[in-house]
Order: structure tokens, then sequence, then C-alpha cells
């Protein structure tokens, strides 16, 4: 077994400890692991011992641990653009009063890295640090309309195409129609694709040279807007991307390339 083999395993030891969003039994991460009794045990055992995980000897429960968090909160302010965004975020929510997201690409998919609440909240799926589908979300389409055809190409191939409602996009096809409109509009929409009665209006945050740092969008329900009046919105939200990218022109976002950094609608 190669080093890096032995690394991503045990990261999917951890991925499958933070998905229960609750501390876990063992008994039931191996219910849900691949790995054999023994192996999950080392894997667990070796996080616990690294301060990645933590157990509670009273309740024989494993929950994410205060290591993981610290690495997680570098991580945050080292490669995330929710800091420098703060301000713009802010103001967009108060002046709209609906919901904002802030977003990037995490490999093939959206990683939301803040959010805002409309004045009257509305429950949906995103929140900040979830992660989320990119190819029927608008801050998703919104980024992955204006990468080069190398990076979309790949990331296409990676998506699911699970059909969350009637509207979701269930081809790689119908996909890269809906991205050439988003490109000579300059915008995407969320036509309740990733949930029933959300929609939303999103705009890439693009760097000098078309480079893509992220994605800002509003987001409202069906039952009190239509699109066209999210649309009426697009300069506004225009203005804050292009304030948030003139704010990280000399950021280094790591592991980011010349067309896609590391990182709903």
């Amino acid at each position: 077994m190669t080093g890096d083999g032995t690394v991503g395993k045990a990261l999917a030891v951890l991925d499958q400890v933070a998905a229960y969003g609750r501390p876990v039994r063992f008994g039931e991460l191996l219910t849900d692991s691949a790995f054999p009794k023994a192996t999950l045990y080392r894997f667990v055992q070796t996080l616990t011992n690294q301060g990645m995980l933590q157990y509670d000897p009273d309740r024989q429960t494993y929950a994410p641990g205060m290591r993981l968090v610290r690495l997680a909160h570098a991580a945050w302010t080292q490669s995330s653009l929710a800091p420098l965004a703060r301000s713009h975020v802010d103001a967009l929510s108060a002046e709209l009063g609906e919901t904002v997201h802030l977003a990037q690409l995490d490999n093939a998919q959206v990683l939301y890295v803040d959010k805002r609440n409309a004045a009257k909240p509305v429950e949906m799926f995103s929140q900040a640090g979830k992660v989320g589908p990119a190819y029927c979300t608008g801050v998703g389409k919104a980024m992955l309309a204006f990468l080069p055809e190398a990076e979309l190409a790949r990331i296409i191939s990676q998506q699911s195409f699970h059909r969350f409602t009637e509207h979701t996009h269930t081809s790689g096809e119908s996909l890269r129609r809906d991205l050439a409109e988003i490109r000579a509009r300059g915008y995407a929409f969320d036509r309740e694709e990733h949930e029933p009665g959300i929609i939303c209006l999103a705009l890439p945050i693009l760097a000098g040279g078309g480079r893509v740092l992220g994605a800002l969008s509003i987001t409202s329900t069906t039952a009190r807007m239509a699109l066209p009046a999210l649309e009426a919105h697009a300069p506004l939200i225009r203005h804050a991307a292009e304030r948030i990218a003139a704010d990280a022109q000399d950021w280094h976002f790591p592991g980011a390339t010349d067309a896609l950094p590391h990182t709903g609608t």
C-alpha cells in the first residue's frame, strides 16, 4: 500500500465521520464502511491519536477533533474568499434583504464559503461549509460557464447528473447549452434545479485574465419572487462581485491554477 493510498483512505474515514453531523459509534461507521473491521479500527485509532478525531469514552462515540478545527480555520482564512468578501456580502445582503451566497469550486463541486440569510429566512440546502452540486446550482453554473474548455470538460465528466427536480440538467449536453447562454448573458439562473421552489441569480467573481475565483448569488423562492425580479438585481450583484475581485487581486489561493482556484445557489 502506498503512502498516498494510506493517507487517502484515512481521509475517507475522516470524511465519513464528519458526514454524520453528530458523534458516531464505531459500529455505525463499520456498517457504512468499505473497509474490514480491523482496517477501519486502525484508521480510527490513528486519527484519534493525531487529534483529527476525538473519542467520548462515556458515550463511546467519535467526532471531528480540535486539531481538525484548527486546520479548518487556517484553510478558511488562507484559502477562502470569505474574509475578503465579508463586507461586500454584508452590504449586498442589507440592501437586497434576500439570501446571499458566496461560493468557490472544490474540485468538481461547489463549496459554500459564506451565507447571509434573507430578512425572512427560508429553509434551504445551502450552508457555509457545505458542499453542493455544480451542475444544478446558480453559483456552480456561474463558475463553470467561465472555465477554460479543458477544465470544464473534466468537471462535467465528474458530475452525477442526479435529477433533483423536474428542472435539473440530466446530461452534459443540456448543461453545456445552459452554460453557453450564461457566458453570453454574464450571469446564471437556478430555475428550481436543485430544490423545488428555490430560485437564484448568480454571477462569477473573475480575476484579471478571466480566472474564476468564485461566485456570488442572491436566492429567493417562487412564492416570493419571480426570476425577472431577481434579474433586476444583476447590476448590484455584478458590482459586488467586481469589488470582491478587486480586493482579491493580489491574494494567493493555494492550489489555484490560472483558471481555477481551490476552493446554491
